[in-house]
Formats: C-alpha cells, sequence, structure tokens
C-alpha cells in the first residue's frame, strides 16, 4: 500500500490518559492496540480511535515469534503484504494458515494464542469492543447469540475489502473521517456476525426511506458548520433511530450512505468557492474542515480528477 490510510492518533485524539481507560492489562485483557503495540514491539503505520478503543490501524512489522495475551477486544484482520505460511497455537490446539490478500485473522475477545510468522506483515486491523457488536445485533433485531469464531488466514475477501476500504476513504477531514470511520465499523460488525459468529446471524433487509422532515433535519445537520456534531450517533439520535436503520434508511432516501452524500455536499462546496470567489486553496481547505491543503487537493483530485488549481483555471 502506497499511503497512509489513517491520521496519525496525536492529528486529533486526546491523550490516553483523558480518552481511554488505563492500558494497563485488567483482570479481562490489555485493550487491543496496547497489546499489539507490545508485541508488535513498533507503532502503528496509522490508526485512529475512539474513546471505548474500538478502531482501525494500520501496522506494518516484522516476523513475529511470540504470545498475543488476552485483550478487552476482538481484533479483526484484513492481510495486505505477500502470501505465507504462519502458525498459531492455543493451548495444544495448531492452526497453521496461509496470509495472503482477501484472507482474514480473527482474535476474540479474551483470548490468547502464540504466533510464529516468518516474514514482515502488512495488515489493517479492527478492534471491536463486545458491547458494539451486542448493539449492532440489538440494533438489526437478531437474538443470535454472539461468539466470534477464531479464524487463522480464512477467506473472506467482502471482510478484508471492506478493512482495506479504508486506504481509499478517509482524506484528512475530520468530520467526514469520524462519519466514514463510525459506517465502516458498523458494517464491519454486520459482516462479522453474519459470517465469523458460533451461530451465524442473518439480517433482514429494511426498507423504506426516512420520513420526508426527518431527512430534511438529517441533511440540516450534514450542511451546518465545521463545530457541529454530525457523528453518525447524533444524526441517528436526531432521527429518532439506532444507527443501524438509519444508515439504511438515509441511503434509501438519498440513494448515498451519509458519508458520500457529505463528502459529495463539500465537494460541491469548494467548487462553489474556487469558481465564484477568490479564496486562496489553503482557505478553501480550511473552510471546508480539511487538516491541510495536501489533504483537500488529494481528496477533490481524487473526486474530479484534478487538482482544485487546474478545476479553478478550466472555470473562470
Amino acid at each position: 500500500m502506497s499511503k497512509p490510510i489513517l491520521r496519525k492518533p496525536s492529528d486529533d485524539l486526546p491523550a490516553a490518559s483523558e480518552a481511554r481507560p488505563s492500558d494497563l492489562p485488567s483482570a479481562d485483557g490489555r485493550l487491543a492496540d496496547a497489546e499489539m503495540a507490545r508485541v508488535l514491539g513498533t507503532t502503528p503505520f496509522q490508526m485512529a480511535l475512539d474513546s471505548s478503543g474500538a478502531g482501525i490501524a494500520h501496522w506494518k512489522h516484522e516476523p513475529l515469534h511470540d504470545v498475543v495475551e488476552p485483550m478487552t477486544h476482538h481484533v479483526i484482520m484484513a492481510y495486505n503484504g505477500t502470501m505465507q505460511r504462519m502458525e498459531r497455537r492455543t493451548g495444544r490446539s495448531v492452526a497453521i494458515g496461509t496470509f495472503r490478500p482477501g484472507v482474514v485473522i480473527i482474535i476474540p475477545e479474551g483470548s490468547s494464542s502464540r504466533w510464529d510468522i516468518p516474514k514482515p506483515v502488512d495488515v489493517v486491523q479492527l478492534y471491536l469492543p463486545h458491547t458494539m457488536l451486542e448493539r449492532v445485533a440489538r440494533e438489526a433485531d437478531t437474538a443470535s447469540p454472539i461468539d466470534l469464531l477464531e479464524r487463522t488466514g480464512h477467506p473472506d475477501p467482502i471482510t478484508s475489502r471492506l478493512l482495506l476500504s479504508a486506504a481509499d476513504s478517509l482524506e484528512g477531514n475530520g468530520a467526514l473521517d469520524t462519519l466514514f470511520r463510525h459506517q465502516l465499523i458498523d458494517l464491519l460488525a454486520t459482516r462479522v456476525l453474519a459470517a465469523h459468529s458460533g451461530s451465524p446471524t442473518s439480517f433482514q433487509p429494511t426498507t423504506g426511506g426516512l420520513a420526508p422532515k426527518v431527512l430534511l433535519r438529517a441533511t440540516e445537520r450534514l450542511r451546518s458548520d465545521s463545530d457541529a456534531d454530525v457523528s453518525l450517533a447524533a444524526l441517528a439520535s436526531d432521527a429518532g433511530l439506532s444507527r443501524f436503520h438509519f444508515c439504511r434508511a438515509f441511503k434509501e432516501s438519498t440513494g448515498l450512505s451519509p458519508h458520500a452524500w457529505l463528502r459529495q455536499y463539500r465537494l460541491e462546496q469548494a467548487m462553489n468557492m474556487l469558481r465564484d470567489t477568490d479564496t486562496s486553496v489553503v482557505s478553501v481547505a480550511a473552510a471546508l474542515g480539511y487538516a491541510s491543503q495536501t489533504a483537500f487537493a488529494a481528496a477533490f483530485r481524487k473526486l474530479t480528477g484534478e487538482t482544485p488549481r487546474d478545476w479553478r483555471r478550466r472555470f473562470r
């Protein structure tokens, strides 16, 4: 992978002592990101976490021959490196798998195993609190027990592609990136419940969009200034729906996910400012909430095929 998929934790997250429980081991285990840092002996290439520890991290690490201790989160990984064989020992059980693109690795909450991986690894990890799995299952109106299976190089191109999709979707805009991450984590939790639990969950498709007044409130919140709370939780709460049902109803009404709708709206704002004003590109980037002119230019080019300056020259 040639570019970072997530911002560094220091870019927009409060200090761990302010935002999250202690990284020290508890009776139930250590936070997933802390245990991964310990066992891998390095720092993540990029990482974004919520206060619960839920989040996504991109690691590039050397060969591994060590025990992963119990963690307080389920860890789901998508492999992004060259094909290699590896071994995972849990008690007397030995699993030999092949790491290659399109497979997933799952370490259920509280489990411990020894890993022997002979070559360097490039992997994207999802940290999923069990309470989040329970919420998604509850919102989807399923009563199936939640018991994730251990997976070692298990073929699942859908989950793998979803995790790796962060590479093309996080673009240095706080509101957009947070909304995307929340949508992605909920979608991955839904997928994991359906494909990797002891009792696979079936989800009934939901039909019908948002009521016109509810849709108007949602789009007005998304259009509001950069200080407004446009998190998935806030949007769903304002609509009186669960996050699960809000996302599906919003897409039914608009044809776009909340993240895609907001990204399109920000692009239209950028085009209007570039065409109708003399505002500098760096000021346009700041006004729309991008962390830098570079991040804005990359996002603009991804959607239009042109840099902001080239686009402006062509339309003025």
